[in-house]
């Protein structure tokens, strides 16, 4: 019996005959629901009767709602809350105006408490589902001290909204559509503080405003960021052209209201692209970078610098990768994907070599920098591709004791992987920040004969939808691994 609902029809040919799966909600449907569980992007999931899948932003687990089906697909659909009937015991008021509205947090409206959970259990399902290791140890999640104020960079568009008034904020989720904002208690007070000067800097001036729409306009970014240590305070403005008309009432407005100001950049961007910084940097005010310090060395932080935005959390996760490499004093340490040095210097002092290898030719600059300034002899930087350069090592002849794996979100992939077999670490320690690439690349290493000993969930971005993991890899141990 097919409702008049929509029905989708599957063939299966080998076995010769066909499945009926019929969806018995529709848009603007309003159901009951209890969520029993939360996605990987940070909505609540629950199941009907009819075990048809609903994910509902802004739900928590626990909750019984009634839910206005928004859009359906061929085996799940999307929700909104039309009324809370039993709140979840986790759930607290949110504390921010913009939740809901920015495409940041997600768990705002949920305990701190109940949010590790959830990130704890989504490394372990991405592993066990993904991955099919089951034989690996989960160790309890690295907690935030305060997940408030804990961001030390921010990166804000600049528009204007249909009246024309200024918009300095964050993009609504999946949107380009700028969500005004005074104050993220994610980012400190003192970054209000910037947006506020520059709010009135533009007030005061006939600076206009890019519209990506046009490709016209001429302010596009406000990017800021503070050492926690030091306290150095750098504010970049990121426009379509050379500069900014008025640039030293700008930069009079920022010292007499910051008297930590350390460096002012303007970056030119002419760019019709998403990609926030442009290629050239001009420095109006003070130095072209700040300092701070992590593990006990000092960094230089430019605007083209990776630097971890939760410092405090930074620490705690590099710590637990030191712990997991275990070096010894006449160990060979190399260290991917490095960007500015960060992880491999601040454990340069328990190995007898320590080899970097990014990418961006900006970072290893910074690392090098970063390796002086800090007394640090024992190292050299690369360049390159990290599956690239990881082969020309081996075909050179290096044979690392321990590799430090920290790759951007889509992993390290197979090609590095099997290349890491080659040269035999006895120890890989993998630093991931999205669980699901983390799985499927130790899947791989599985197959090639090393195990899982621990793996430790980090909580770097709380409130948001993000986990961090740290994971040490052994080689000539076994591990079940289900097919």
């Amino acid at each position: 019996c097919i409702s008049s609902a929509a029905s989708d029809v599957y063939k299966r040919q080998k076995h010769n005959y066909t499945v009926v799966i019929i969806m018995l909600i529709k848009k603007n449907d309003i159901i009951n629901l209890k969520i029993t569980s939360a996605s990987a992007e940070g909505s609540g999931v629950g199941r009907t009767q009819d075990g048809i899948t609903v994910f509902v932003p802004l739900s928590a687990i626990g909750d019984e709602l009634e839910v206005r089906i928004l859009k359906t697909k061929k085996t799940y659909a999307f929700g909104k809350i039309e009324r809370i009937i039993t709140p979840s015991p986790s759930r607290i008021k949110p504390d921010c105006e913009n939740f809901s509205k920015c495409g940041g947090c997600v768990w705002r409206h949920i305990s701190y408490e109940e949010e590790c959970k959830i990130k704890q259990q989504k490394v372990i399902d991405a592993v066990t589902r993904i991955g099919g290791i089951k034989d690996a140890v989960f160790a309890p999640i690295i907690a935030c001290d305060n997940s408030l104020r804990y961001r030390n960079k921010a990166q804000l568009p600049i528009g204007l909204d249909k009246n024309g008034e200024v918009q300095i904020g964050f993009y609504a989720f999946h949107s380009h559509r700028i969500v005004n904002c005074t104050d993220c208690v994610l980012q400190p007070e003192i970054f209000a503080k910037v947006i506020e000067v520059t709010r009135n800097f533009i007030s005061r001036t006939d600076n206009d405003i890019y519209d990506e729409r046009t490709g016209k306009g001429r302010l596009r970014h406000l990017y800021i960021r503070i050492g926690e240590v030091t306290n150095e305070l750098m504010v970049c403005y990121v426009v379509n052209g050379n500069g900014l008309k008025q640039e030293d009432l700008l930069v009079k407005m920022l010292s007499e209201s910051f008297p930590n100001l350390t460096s002012v950049i303007i970056n030119s961007n002419r760019e019709d692209t998403n990609v926030i910084l442009g290629a050239k940097n001009r420095t109006a005010f003070g130095k072209d970078y700040i300092t701070d310090v992590l593990c006990g060395l000092k960094f230089k932080i430019s605007p083209f610098s990776f630097w971890q935005v939760n410092r405090k959390q930074a620490e705690k996760l590099y710590n637990k990768a030191k712990e997991y490499a275990n070096l010894k004093s006449d160990e060979i340490l190399l260290d991917l994907y490095c960007g500015t040095g960060t992880i491999g210097l601040t454990m340069a002092d328990e190995c007898k070599t320590l080899v970097g290898v990014e990418i961006v030719q900006d970072a290893i600059n910074d690392a090098e920098e970063n390796a002086r300034m800090n007394g640090i002899n024992n190292a050299r930087f690369i360049c390159a591709d990290a599956p690239k350069a990881a082969e020309k090592l081996k075909n050179n002849g290096l044979k690392p004791d321990v590799i430090i794996l920290d790759p951007p979100r889509k992993g390290c992939g197979e090609e590095l992987v099997k290349t890491i077999f080659e040269m035999s670490p006895s120890r890989v320690v993998y630093v991931s920040c999205d669980p699901a690439t983390l799985a499927r690349d130790l899947k791989y290493f599985f197959e090639g004969n090393y195990s899982v000993k621990e793996i430790t969930p980090c909580d770097m971005f709380s409130r948001t939808a993000h986990v961090e993991s740290v994971c040490l890899i052994v080689k000539n141990d076994n591990l079940k691994i289900d097919n």
